[in-house]
């Protein structure tokens, strides 16, 4: 079992940033692909960014193309955490924001390959 804690999410104008994290149990952490994704009221829930590394010196990102260039995604295997940092932030961006865990190490934007997801912590941005 893997339990993920997100933290960091709150209210912030347009053009703002906001950090999100994520604490994960479990120690095979680093194996670990780490997801993020988010859900608008009314749509389906969607993916942001994910983070895979291979074991050795490489690792692997993916966006979206709706946040490429204005998030980041990082993860701390010491800390079993990852990271988002959201900056520029637009209303179109409100909505719940969900840390998932691909303990297979696939890396893939496909949210049905992440088994392990926190609770979700809200972000919204005021116009």
């Amino acid at each position: 079992q893997v339990q993920l804690v997100e933290s960091g999410g709150g209210l912030v104008q347009a053009g703002g940033s906001l950090w999100l994290s994520c604490a994960a149990s479990g120690r095979a952490f680093s194996s670990y692909a780490m997801g993020w994704f988010r859900q608008a009221p009314g749509k389906e829930r969607e993916f942001v960014a994910n983070h895979r590394w291979n074991g050795a010196r490489t690792y692997y990102i993916n966006y979206a193309d709706s946040v490429q260039g204005r998030f980041l995604i990082s993860r701390d295997n010491a800390k079993n955490t990852v990271y988002l940092q959201m900056n520029s932030l637009k209303p179109e961006d409100t909505a719940v924001y969900y840390c998932a865990a691909d303990t297979m190490g696939r890396g893939t934007m496909n949210s049905n390959e992440y088994s392990y997801w926190g609770q979700g912590t809200q972000v919204t941005v005021s116009s």
